[in-house]
């Protein structure tokens, strides 16, 4: 009798224990898949108004998500990445949209992201008293670029004609070398090549400067996210909860200034004091060079979101800047048509993303 109850005992033992084991497999796989998180990959060259998905990251504001990281200086590079759904959001200037278009790149424009608020200076030659001086010498500029098209309207804003010029296509920090060395008249210079400039070689001096209202109610000077057509159709709820993040990584920042930028100087390469002196801190945007939209902002800058955007701008003001580089760039000959904006823009993905 007693070895019989022991039979049964075990046998109940090994039924109790296969099925306790049976569900506990069942947890930890539905654990497992719970804390799954979607992988987005992020492309962008060094710049710490590109990180604040590292801040978001960092400090699990979108717990669904991981993001993987890629950071190249060549942002013709980050695009051709992009255009082949081996990435599916870059940060950049905002001024490629009319061109990936026009080439049908698989990839558009989604959202304004933030504006140069001091960030960017046109700066002359000691011995450069107006504009009508610089006729026939060169000019320094980032050739396809945002400084590119800030130089041409100043320059055709004070009677000369952008070709009236020798544009001489150089980054920042080599422009502002030939400025020093005085191998060049003028330059487009963001920070902190602008002030470096003006510091170091007396009597240079700042013609325009991208804080003028002028150029805060055009938001010419302004980053931008890009997303693949691919990432928007196929997984458009994560690229809902990207966007979400990117903008919940700005909010972060907004009221932990200084953690934040200690996050981004390590992400991005830069000194954290660098960081400080572009984005700001407690009084942004006044302490800083760039002013960052909030998700709200975005959209109605893009016409998705109800409401005027600031510094004068208007609600759909991201076509009238479409409009603005695009015909600049047929100007300038790098595209022969203007495109409809609406063909290379998806502002829906911010009024879905509130």
């Amino acid at each position: 009798m007693t070895s019989e109850i022991s039979r049964r005992t075990g046998r109940r033992f090994a039924r109790t224990f296969a099925f306790a084991f049976f569900f506990g497999l069942m947890a930890v796989a539905t654990a497992t898949s719970s804390f799954a998180k979607e992988k987005v990959r992020i492309g962008h060259f060094s710049w710490p108004g590109y990180g604040f998905l590292y801040v978001a990251q960092e400090k699990n504001l979108s717990p669904d998500l991981e993001f993987e990281f890629t950071i190249i200086e060549d942002p013709v590079q980050l695009f051709s990445l992009l255009s082949t759904n081996q990435l599916d959001t870059v940060f950049s200037t905002i001024e490629f949209g009319p061109i990936a278009t026009a080439e049908d790149m698989g990839f558009k424009l989604i959202s304004i992201s933030n504006l140069g608020y001091g960030s960017d200076n046109i700066v002359v030659h000691p011995d450069i008293k107006t504009a009508a001086d610089l006729k026939g010498k060169q000019v320094a500029v980032l050739e396809g670029g945002l400084s590119h098209i800030m130089m041409g309207i100043w320059l055709e804003e004070n009677g000369v004609k952008w070709d009236e010029v020798e544009m001489v296509n150089l980054i920042a920090g080599d422009a502002a070398a030939a400025m020093i060395s005085g191998n060049i008249a003028a330059a487009e210079l963001w920070d902190p090549f602008g002030p470096q400039v003006l510091a170091d070689l007396p009597g240079a001096r700042s013609v325009s400067n991208s804080l003028e209202p002028k150029w805060l109610k055009s938001a010419l000077i302004a980053d931008a996210i890009f997303m693949s057509d691919e990432f928007t159709t196929k997984n458009r709820d994560i690229a809902v909860k990207t966007i979400q993040a990117i903008f919940a990584g700005v909010e972060y920042w907004r009221t932990n200034p200084t953690e934040a930028n200690d996050i981004i100087a390590n992400a991005v390469g830069f000194p954290v004091e660098d960081v400080q002196a572009i984005l700001g801190g407690e009084n942004n945007p006044e302490d800083g060079g760039l002013y960052m939209y909030s998700l709200d902002e975005a959209g109605r800058f893009c016409g998705s979101v109800a409401g005027d955007p600031p510094f004068g701008q208007r609600n759909g003001q991201m076509a009238d800047h479409w409009k603005m580089t695009n015909e600049w760039w047929v100007k300038f000959g790098f595209m022969d048509r203007t495109v409809d904006p609406t063909k290379g823009t998806d502002c829906a993905l911010l009024s879905e993303s509130r």
